[in-house]
């Protein structure tokens, strides 16, 4: 059975309306995952030496830091790990055991390219440690590490679909980091002992085994329980709420399109955790102002953060134009509506966005009225140049959209390629180059000037740069449309 999954998932892949236009991408990816696992062995290689040189017994030290790869890993997984789908409505009508297509469905994660590459890492190491007398006990350590990261593998599938699992997880990465910040508890004095176990016993490899087991068992009762068309599967009901926000008609078509996109930010999932998420990166500015990593002080990077600060909801809400709308974007294109309009509501909601996030970000001028400026000229770019650039790149995201679905904020990598890569790099490169020029030739001051200029300079161009960006979506309106179509 096993084996007709994999043919149609094999004629999905090649049939979809992604393959042939992104097939550049694919190959650029490619050549990236080579890149990393390349790194990976050479670091697995080359760790065991290094450390030796610097006086460190090897595999101990390396079993001290365990604790942070497997966090960041976790971490790396929740966002940027796409969760296999698998179209089960039609499978539900064939006689095909429900075990068997939960089973196909997780053990596709488990081919993931972020559990392949951790082996081209552990699996040198342990060569190596070999090669020095370790004896088959690092054979065993390796076995336990494999066994955690195929662990943190079904961990992120029930943080992906359980908020039951992802909140109190983050309470507790966030709450075991902040007590190692402050000095007031050290994990690793606790941690180390346990990996180190997998080599000092016969038996320790056996505890992450276990844990993999049992997290495995628990993703598949979940997915199993909801494995049916009138639960799973099944829409949500509830009471029915009206909000006319009837002070909006004054402002015509344009106040229609707003009311839309207030409802579909208070709503539905997706666009709430985008809300929570643009509020979090408020605070992102609290890694560059407070000194607490060196290399984050330079002029360059200070502007960078102002950036951000300023620019979280421009940023995850603006990517996904016109994606937000997928769901009815066929709809909306069948009526006489204004392509100007639409795009001119979307760019008003991220202005004011980014106003809000600027002056909640108030509470910077404690670092000094120079650190707040950084915010304010950041701004002052992000509606000018980056409110623009994020809407001409969003012409080229085809990605629907699953409103129902609060994780992925960030999106995932079929919202990537080229042109959305090269539409970016202006909207943080320019800024801080400007910046840079600016505080070396002269002085702060004079970068203030530079990047708020740029950002009034494209204010002032607004209507010429909308009328390049209507033209290019309603060139790429058909081809929008029949990707909305795809269902993989």
């Amino acid at each position: 059975m096993f084996k007709h999954f994999i043919r149609l998932e094999w004629k999905s892949f090649l049939r979809s309306a992604s393959f042939g236009t992104n097939l550049v991408l694919k190959i650029i990816m490619g050549l990236a995952a080579l890149y990393f696992i390349a790194c990976f062995a050479i670091l697995g290689t080359a760790v065991y030496f290094i450390l030796k040189e610097e006086g460190l017994e090897p595999l101990s030290t390396v079993n001290t830091y365990l604790i942070y790869y497997l966090v960041g890993d976790l971490v790396i997984r929740f966002f940027l790990q796409k969760m296999p789908v698998t179209n089960i409505k039609p499978l539900l009508t064939l006689p095909i055991k429900r075990n068997t297509i939960v089973h196909y469905s997780l053990g596709k994660t488990s081919i993931s390219f972020f559990n392949i590459i951790h082996a081209f890492f552990f699996l040198p190491f342990t060569v190596v440690l070999l090669m020095h007398d370790y004896g088959f006990q690092a054979v065993l350590w390796h076995l336990g590490m494999m066994a955690l990261i195929f662990t943190n593998n079904f961990i992120n599938v029930l943080l992906n679909n359980k908020n039951s699992v992802f909140y109190p997880m983050l309470i507790a990465v966030v709450s075991l980091g902040l007590a190692q910040y402050y000095h007031l508890f050290t994990i690793t004095d606790y941690t180390q002992p346990f990996f180190q176990s997998f080599y000092n016993t016969n038996y320790g490899f056996a505890a992450p085994l276990l844990l993999g087991i049992l997290v495995y068992y628990f993703s598949f009762a979940y997915f199993k329980s909801n494995l049916n068309l009138d639960t799973g599967l099944a829409k949500k009901s509830a009471e029915a709420k009206t909000e006319d926000y009837t002070w909006l008609n004054q402002f015509g078509t344009l106040g229609t399109f707003l009311k839309n996109d207030i409802k579909l930010l208070r709503r539905n999932k997706r666009s709430r955790t985008t809300v929570i998420m643009s509020f979090l990166f408020i605070f992102y500015g609290l890694l560059f102002f407070t000194n607490s990593i060196e290399a984050y002080q330079n002029p360059m990077m200070q502007v960078f953060a102002g950036i951000f600060v300023s620019g979280g909801f421009l940023f995850t809400f603006g990517q996904f134009v016109p994606s937000w709308d997928s769901a009815y974007y066929q709809l909306m294109m069948s009526q006489n509506i204004s392509y100007r309009q639409y795009l001119t509501s979307k760019w008003w909601l991220m202005v004011i966005g980014t106003v809000i996030a600027t002056i909640i970000a108030s509470f910077y001028l404690y670092f000094g009225w120079q650190t707040y400026m950084l915010i304010v000229v950041g701004a002052i770019y992000n509606i000018g140049v980056n409110s623009h650039l994020v809407m001409l790149g969003g012409a080229y995201v085809k990605t629907p959209i699953d409103l129902t679905m609060a994780n992925k904020a960030f999106g995932d990598k079929q919202a990537f390629n080229i042109k959305t890569m090269l539409i970016s790099l202006p909207k943080l490169l320019v800024p801080m180059l400007l910046y840079a020029l600016g505080y070396y030739v002269h002085s702060a001051n004079l970068g203030f000037l530079l990047v708020a200029l740029a950002g009034v300079l494209g204010f002032a161009l607004r209507d010429k740069v909308f009328t390049k960006i209507e033209k290019i979506y309603k060139t790429e309106k058909y081809a929008t449309i029949a990707a909305y179509k795809q269902k993989n």
